[in-house]
């Protein structure tokens, strides 16, 4: 953290974003209100969350770059791990309950903060140490302490309720704050959506650096080392949004490609289709952005059809978004426009709306149009009590089957792929396969896939498009045509000195 003089706040030099600890400030205020108006709610309630811990790699000493808790971040913009937070509901007031480390602890980690210091880096109005917080607590005598403890139905994991020597002295519920500060965090402040602004900006120069660079001969790996370098280097944004994917060939068709059995360590060859969904995160605010184009510059006949025909799903949708528009509605659009141009292709043939009750446009596109995101890619929210999902193929893989309003922040990620084990189901398929060109299908066996992922607000009365990256064939083109330009030698184009 940033030791500011005049107002708290967060920033990774002048030529970053400065954040205000304003904006913690308000998200309590937004959520206090919100608990306010629960009507079996009594005064005198207190929310108490607890912080991300500091972990190390399973058995070792070795500690792992600390990440702060979602929730945690949101109420309170903490960097520190182990910590504490309470806020009195009543009046807003925030306090801080930070680890008291030992005086030895300054050898390896430099000084330690004072509680004056926390008081001041995070604007809020009292400070404890967390070995006192029984006694603090206790002293303010709290009708209620409001625990977190709810499911996230993106991951089906429960989020961590705070725990603290003493706390079987004091009456808690923990049922009552999850879906309150869920709804919070899922309609975003004007500060939040300044900072969501920014890490996408980064995030898109950043991709748009990988193009500018990207070649055949080439590991898959050496693309994403661009795109951290710059996100890093220009930006701050020291941590990445979730690791990232970057497939190239067949391997643009793996949705989730990057993980540890897969470490986008592929060669990337002429001719390939590349598939980089990649993001950047800034104090803990994300952003998703999934780019595609040719490794060498130049779309093939082929790869153009696919790739208009997800631009043009992108791009209907867009056009459809504003609030009162169901998402589920939005992801059938972008189905049938993407079904529309592969009859038009002459790889599929027959009645579009026969195709769709067949979900024959899940074959092409298996995962979900988009998710809400914010302090997560995938953020909270999704599906509150009362909604379910549409247990339908593709449909049910959406991340929420919400009516979109103001404020909202959603990614719109149609794709087309060419999966062999799809494929090959929807052909065994008696009403999948009268509507298949197999002759045609054959042809794009071993193509990969196309995704186009931009980051949306919605607004009152559409969106605000916060990605800013080449987007149409021609543009594409003409940027890495102008980065071609500038290309230096690979490490592997450089003579060996090893005999």
């Amino acid at each position: 953290m940033a030791q500011v003089k005049t107002q708290p706040a967060f920033t990774r030099g002048d030529h970053t974003m400065t954040v205000p600890m304003e904006l913690f400030k308000e998200n309590r205020e937004r959520l206090c209100q919100r608990l306010k108006a629960l009507k079996d709610l009594p005064s005198g309630a207190i929310v108490l969350l607890q912080g991300g811990v500091a972990e190390t790699r399973n058995d070792s000493d070795h500690e792992l770059l600390f990440r702060q808790e979602s929730f945690f971040q949101w109420c309170f913009g903490v960097e520190e791990p182990d910590c504490y937070g309470a806020i009195e509901v009543d009046t807003g007031k925030a306090i801080l309950f930070p680890p008291h480390l030992p005086q030895s602890y300054a050898t390896w980690m430099g000084r330690l903060l004072t509680e004056d210091d926390f008081k001041f880096l995070y604007s809020v109005d009292e400070v404890h140490w967390s070995d006192k917080i029984a006694e603090v607590l206790g002293s303010k005598r709290p009708s209620l302490l409001l625990t977190l403890h709810g499911l996230n139905t993106d991951s089906d994991k429960y989020s961590k309720e705070a725990v603290f020597p003493g706390i079987s002295e004091f009456k808690v519920d923990n049922e009552l704050l999850h879906p309150e500060i869920c709804e919070c965090r899922v309609f975003k402040s004007d500060r939040e959506i300044e900072v969501l602004r920014y890490t996408n900006k980064i995030s898109s120069d950043a991709h748009i650096e990988v193009m500018k660079n990207v070649r055949p001969g080439m590991y898959e790996y050496q693309a994403e080392s661009i795109f951290h370098h710059h996100c890093r280097y220009v930006g701050g944004l020291r941590m990445l949004s979730y690791h990232c994917i970057c497939g190239s060939g067949v391997h643009s068709a793996v949705l989730h490609y990057g993980h540890a059995g897969a470490p986008n360590s592929k060669l990337i060859n002429d001719g390939d289709i590349c598939l980089f969904d990649m993001g950047g995160e800034y104090y803990c605010y994300t952003s998703d952005i999934t780019c595609s184009f040719p490794a060498n510059g130049k779309f093939t006949e082929d790869q153009k059809v696919i790739y208009n025909a997800v631009l043009a799903a992108n791009r209907a949708v867009r056009a459809l978004v504003r609030p009162g528009v169901c998402w589920v509605d939005m992801h059938y659009a972008a189905e049938r426009v993407l079904l529309e141009h592969l009859v038009r292709f002459g790889m599929l043939k027959g009645d579009i709306e026969e195709m769709m009750k067949v979900r024959l446009g899940a074959v092409f596109m298996p995962h979900g149009l988009g998710h809400f995101m914010g302090l997560d890619t995938h953020d909270v929210g999704g599906y509150p009590h009362g909604t379910s999902r549409v247990n339908e193929p593709g449909v049910r893989s959406l991340r929420t089957a919400r009516t979109l309003q103001a404020r909202m922040v959603m990614t719109i990620e149609p794709g087309c792929y060419f999966i062999d084990h799809l494929l090959d189901s929807a052909l065994n398929d008696e009403n999948q396969r009268q509507f298949l060109v197999e002759e045609a299908i054959a042809r794009f066996r071993g193509f990969g896939g196309v995704r186009i992922e931009d980051d949306i607000v919605v607004t009152e009365d559409g969106m605000e498009l916060l990605t800013c990256v080449p987007r149409t064939v021609e543009e594409i083109e003409r940027v890495m045509a102008e980065g071609r330009q500038n290309h230096k030698p690979l490490p592997q184009d450089k003579p060996s000195n090893s005999q």
